[in-house]
């Protein structure tokens, strides 16, 4: 039982470490931001003749503003799922959430992978707080 606490503890910090790193690269997007407003806001800055048109800039910035906030978004996620492993709770969030993040490549494929893993384990499961059932 000592060994299943322990890889939960782990992977609760791995969690966390993965989350702020997504945070991190989600905030590459910001230059996508700052490009389409400076094309929406004053377009020959960029290019002296041929300007785009003013929606290119203000669609690229939308565009950034969605995925910069879509990857906050999923990285705060990904930190409440490691918050969730640490106090055992809600266990099929937590399960969820390790399928979501086997999309980032290469650290949140070997972290989702591992926590279900991890997770399937009766022992792991037993852990979890029990939801409460509607009688």
């Amino acid at each position: 039982m000592d060994q299943d606490a322990e890889h939960l503890r782990i992977l609760s910090i791995f969690h966390y470490v993965v989350g702020g790193l997504l945070a991190c690269f989600a905030c590459f997007f910001i230059i996508y931001i700052v490009v389409g407003l400076v094309m929406a806001s004053a377009p020959t800055t960029l290019n002296g003749h041929g300007a785009p048109p003013r929606f290119v800039g203000w669609f690229m910035a939308m565009i950034g503003c969605f995925f910069l906030f879509l990857g906050w978004s999923l990285a705060a996620l990904i930190i409440y799922a490691g918050r969730c492993l640490a106090q055992r709770k809600h266990y099929r969030f937590c399960m969820i959430i390790a399928g979501v993040s086997c999309m980032f490549m290469p650290f949140g494929t070997v972290l989702g992978i591992f926590t279900i893993l991890v997770l399937q384990r009766e022992r792991v499961k037993g852990m979890f707080h029990p939801v409460p059932t509607v009688a």
